[in-house]
């Protein structure tokens, strides 16, 4: 179990940082306006969508890389512990 004491640390840091990144993304989400009508008056408003869509952009690529780290290194953890299992059967 020792050796999977570093993989399973560094699984749970992945989880916790997946999971404040959808909760960011979440929160920046909420502020997205479905439609936006842009008049001289509105031109505030047009900027701050533009920066919103910006960090959303920004945060999305980050989302998949690290689910996609953390579900490669979940299915690692899984292959080890079930390879462990089938060395002390035989």
């Amino acid at each position: 179990m020792s050796m999977l004491m570093w993989p399973l640390v560094l699984e749970g840091a992945l989880l916790v940082a997946l999971i404040i990144l959808l909760i960011y993304r979440s929160t920046l989400s909420m502020h997205e306006d479905d439609q936006l009508f842009l008049d001289e008056s509105a031109s505030a408003m047009a900027q701050e969508q533009m920066e919103l869509m910006a960090k959303l952009n920004k945060v999305t690529p980050m989302v998949k890389w690290v689910g996609a780290a953390s579900g490669v290194l979940g299915f690692v953890i899984v292959g080890v512990l079930v390879y462990q299992q089938l060395q002390q059967v035989q």
